[in-house]
């Protein structure tokens, strides 16, 4: 059997652990043969392949980033993008595809299945954590690593100059980033896109940090609004999926603090920061589990769906379960954090 494999979407810790737990065990334990697939569904939609063996995946574990490279194309949105991706697969002898991505990536393999019965595998990524039906991505918990670093060390700079910092953390509709580092690194507020906050409750627990002589750091997800606000957007344009880009919530905010407050206030933007470099031990060793059930899924034959952690447990849901609604943070857990606001 020759089995195919892409990464779609943006870069995430962890890919290379996924597609060496694939290749390693399809090889060594099934006899598979591998066909990778360069830039996500670009590679199918244009024929750009690449072999993968044992030799091709050794010493990728601790690497950031994918071998196969990404993009975020949709063949659905080419004229004929699905009869070339299926003529594609047909003349690489591809017999099924193993698919790594987020919420769009599997939201393509997810329709394909539907309408023309490729044989496909999901596996979630996304460093936003917000894919439904798993209990965590990985990635996820390098970004929060990375952000929680992060923020220990503007405290010190925040106190050596007595101004306010803001922190602006990757997180469309997802604010799990945002309120995992945050409460990991002792933010002062966190702000989410699933509860839209108040510009003034946020200046007054700013204020009431500069009464003790601390100086505050307020951590805010990108897709964040103010009650009496919209998204702050980086211009009008969309991509493939029909996003928008976003970025510049922390500049606008950091503005808005210093003007209502008359202190001064920085902005630090992670961006891409949290995605990239070395994964941690925790995505390793979850993408690792996910790749080798992925192959499993596809020796049993049960094409349609997506690995998927549940506590400790690695199970198979069906792909439209984890790409039918976005996992988002839950009122009572943001909640837990607010004792520490102010």
């Amino acid at each position: 059997m020759r089995v195919g494999v892409l990464t779609g979407g943006g870069d995430c810790p962890g890919l290379n652990a996924v597609i060496r737990g694939i290749v390693r065990k399809g090889v060594q334990e099934y006899g598979y043969d591998f066909t990778g697939f360069r830039d996500g569904w670009r590679g199918p939609l244009e024929g750009d392949t690449v072999r993968l063996d044992i030799p091709a995946v050794r010493g990728i574990l601790p690497r950031g980033g994918t071998i196969l490279g990404s993009s975020r194309t949709n063949p659905l949105k080419v004229e004929g993008g699905t009869r070339r991706v299926l003529e594609t697969l047909a003349a690489e002898g591809v017999d099924a595809l193993i698919v790594i991505g987020g919420e769009d990536t599997l939201g393509v393999a997810a329709q394909l299945h539907a309408e023309t019965g490729l044989k496909v595998v999901g596996v979630p990524k996304t460093i936003d954590n917000d894919l439904s039906a798993t209990d965590y991505t990985f990635g996820f918990d390098t970004a929060v690593n990375i952000a929680t670093e992060a923020i220990d060390r503007l405290h010190t700079t925040a106190e050596s100059h007595m101004r306010v910092l803001v922190v602006e953390v990757m997180g469309r509709h997802a604010g799990w980033i945002a309120l995992h580092s945050g409460l990991a690194g002792g933010a002062n507020a966190i702000l989410i896109p699933e509860h839209r906050f108040d510009l003034d409750q946020v200046c007054g627990w700013v204020e009431s940090r500069f009464k003790i002589r601390y100086a505050p750091i307020v951590v805010v997800a990108e897709g964040a609004m103010p009650r009496d606000g919209d998204m702050v957007l980086k211009d009008g344009t969309l991509d493939s999926f029909g996003h928008v880009r976003l970025s510049g919530i922390g500049e606008w905010l950091a503005a808005q603090i210093e003007k209502r407050t008359g202190k001064e206030a920085r902005t630090t933007v992670l961006g891409h920061v949290q995605r990239g470099g070395t994964p941690s031990a925790f995505d390793r060793w979850l993408a690792t589990r996910f790749g080798l059930h992925a192959v499993d899924a596809v020796r049993d034959g049960d094409f349609g769906k997506m690995v998927a952690l549940r506590a400790t447990d690695i199970v198979r849901v069906p792909i439209g379960d984890a790409t039918a609604r976005i996992k988002t943070v839950e009122p009572a857990l943001y909640a837990e954090a607010g004792v520490f606001f102010g």
